[in-house]
């Protein structure tokens, strides 16, 4: 039961991360987004805010670290992809 709930939480987190940066992706692609927004989140803005990600507990202070992940995530491919264009 608690992986449904991770996987729900994580799919709207995805979600709004997609919406926030403009971008379009399906319920799969929020999922891996916020997932890799955690990991991200987890490893550089955890020791800053000194807040665990949606992986610890799903708690508000938490989906704000792994929401920010995403939008770090989603900013960093979309960098890669206009510069990708450029050339």
């Amino acid at each position: 039961m608690n992986l449904v709930i991770y996987l729900i939480v994580a799919a709207i987190i995805g979600w709004a991360a997609t919406e926030i940066m403009h971008d379009r992706s399906n319920l799969l692609l929020n999922i891996v987004i916020a997932v890799v927004g955690a990991f991200l989140g987890g490893y550089f803005l955890s020791p800053i805010f000194k807040v665990g990600t949606i992986n610890d507990a799903i708690t508000i202070p938490t989906m704000l670290v792994t929401l920010l992940g995403s939008i770090i995530l989603l900013a960093v491919v979309n960098l890669f992809q206009r510069g990708s264009r450029a050339i």
